[in-house]
């Protein structure tokens, strides 16, 4: 299990753009992908459960990854939060 703290640095926070792209991104791979936010745990592979996390501007958000691509996947996901989703 591979794990990485991601700040969300895009103002408009996670919305519906940003989690089209997190679910794109993550159904790339095999592994199971994770996005948690305080107690809060949903799939990476789900936009409900993404747009109900409600991870605004500077938002502290956990990728969790299990499976043989884990590693590879929180990365590529942390690069995508940490690009601002490609908004700014």
């Amino acid at each position: 299990m591979t794990e990485k703290v991601s700040i969300i640095k895009n103002r408009a926070g996670i919305h519906a753009r940003p989690a089209a792209l997190i679910v794109q991104t993550a159904a790339k791979f095999k592994s199971k992908i994770f996005l948690q936010k305080g107690e809060d745990r949903i799939n990476a592979k789900s936009i409900m459960g993404i747009i109900t996390l409600g991870a605004g501007y500077e938002s502290e958000i956990k990728i969790i990854a299990d499976g043989e691509d884990e590693t590879e996947a929180v990365e590529t996901l942390d690069k995508l939060i940490q690009n601002r989703f490609e908004e700014e």
